[in-house]
């Protein structure tokens, strides 16, 4: 489906943006390892986090949605059942890389396939630690690509050096751990996104935490997780859509609610604030062990340019492409570097980006692992792919709310991955 987006006056209002993608995703992931019944409220019902529903009642999970909550019936730490059928991954790394984990601690078969687009992404990054643990891991191209094949059983704690710092890897290891004999550690050059972490925790896992030099976590065997009750909160990668909307557009000011602002993960609105952005922390409180917050964004006309650098990145994977829209109206040049992973991604997010803002008439220079945004450049408009990934499709979108001509987006209805109904949030809050 192509979309056109067109020049808008201001954009003003308050928002709840969609439940957070990762929180949804662990929150069945993980709770169905626990002796019991846990409770979700606020589950993220998008593509991505409903695959990891179905793949979960495939492994023999009991899950119901009652009135909007999500009660997960654990079966605890061994006891998912061996699939009839291969499982379907559908676009989800997510799903599929801490399933293997947490397959991999099971005394069970499973094969592992997704869609187009899922089955060009790298797995060997999981399989090669589960397989140092004792799990039997084959696939296409030696276990690197989907389809793969896992026989889990009795695994080994080892110690793992996280060199590229992905939740993912760290998530797949934890959760393997948490079926092997000693103590399963990973060590991170600087700390991503520590969810697992934060909701094992919560379960009564036995883990240790070191913030020194390396940022490190120690899993030991658990005996059993405790169920519990997850409220998750707002998703800040979606929020940083009209957070940069209400920054770029003349005359807006926008309450984002209820958005996680954990430190792992509001990298972007750090980067916004630095840019000199006129972002405010507002309610903020705690829910499920994570901090939470009401977000006031204004315009702010005096954008300065910014360097974003490897250390960054983790905090604001996601929301690069967003942070390049914003870039194109900073005073300056913004340089972003050490940002390879985007490269393999949904889509190769550095190329897509880099191609599309040339199309609309933007100066950028595409480097090895980042680019280079000359900022305030008028906005022409033209015509962009989306290349089927659900945060360009949404960037441009944005963009295209500045745009002197209007922007026209190939399948653009690939937002529905993380964010069904953001055409329709944005059409709540623009003033034409």
């Amino acid at each position: 489906m192509e979309k056109e987006i067109h020049r808008v006056k201001s954009i003003k209002g308050e928002l709840r943006v969609p439940s957070d993608k990762s929180i949804s995703h662990r929150s069945v992931i993980i709770t169905s390892l626990a002796d019991g019944v846990s409770t979700v409220k606020n589950f993220l019902k998008a593509g991505d986090t409903l695959t990891t529903v179905n793949v979960y009642r495939k492994l023999g999970v009991k899950i119901e949605d009652e009135g909007g909550i999500i009660k997960v019936h654990g079966v605890g730490l061994q006891g998912l059942s061996e699939p009839d059928d291969v499982l379907d991954m559908g676009n989800s790394g997510t799903t599929t890389r801490l399933t293997l984990g947490v397959l991999a601690g099971q005394n069970i078969y499973a094969v592992l396939t997704g869609d187009e687009s899922l089955r060009k992404r790298p797995m060997k990054r999981v399989a090669s630690p589960l397989r140092q643990m004792g799990a039997s891991i084959d696939g296409r191209k030696n276990g690197e690509l989907l389809p793969v094949c896992i026989r889990g059983g009795n695994l080994k704690g080892i110690n793992f050096f996280n060199e590229k710092a992905s939740a993912q890897v760290k998530s797949a290891i934890l959760l393997a751990g948490l079926n092997a004999e000693g103590e399963t550690t990973v060590k991170e050059p600087f700390k991503s996104r520590d969810h697992t972490e934060k909701m094992l925790s919560a379960m009564g896992a036995p883990l240790k935490i070191d913030n020194g030099e390396f940022y490190t976590v120690t899993v030991s065997k658990t005996e059993k997780l405790n169920p519990i009750d997850v409220e998750v909160p707002a998703d800040p990668s979606s929020a940083a859509f009209f957070a940069a909307a209400a920054v770029i557009i003349p005359d807006s000011e926008l309450v984002l609610k209820d958005v996680l602002i954990n430190p792992t993960r509001d990298g972007f609105f750090r980067k916004l604030k630095e840019m000199g952005a006129d972002i405010q922390y507002t309610n903020i409180r705690e829910k499920a062990g994570e901090p939470v917050a009401d977000i006031v964004v204004k315009y702010s006309p005096d954008l300065k340019s910014v360097r974003v650098v490897k250390e960054e990145i983790p905090s604001m994977v996601d929301e690069i492409p967003i942070l390049a829209m914003v870039a194109t109206q900073a005073e300056g040049e913004t340089v972003i570097t050490g940002a390879s992973e985007l490269r393999v991604k949904e889509s190769d997010r550095i190329k897509a980006v880099v191609e599309n803002l040339k199309n609309v008439g933007v100066q950028v220079e595409e480097l090895e692992d980042g680019m280079v945004i000359k900022g305030k450049q008028k906005i022409k408009g033209g015509y962009v792919d989306s290349y089927k990934d659900h945060r360009i499709a949404m960037a441009f979108s944005i963009l295209g709310l500045i745009s002197q001509e209007g922007i026209k987006i190939k399948d653009a209805d690939c937002a529905y991955i993380s964010y069904p109904e953001f055409y329709e949030h944005l059409q709540s809050v623009v003033e034409k």
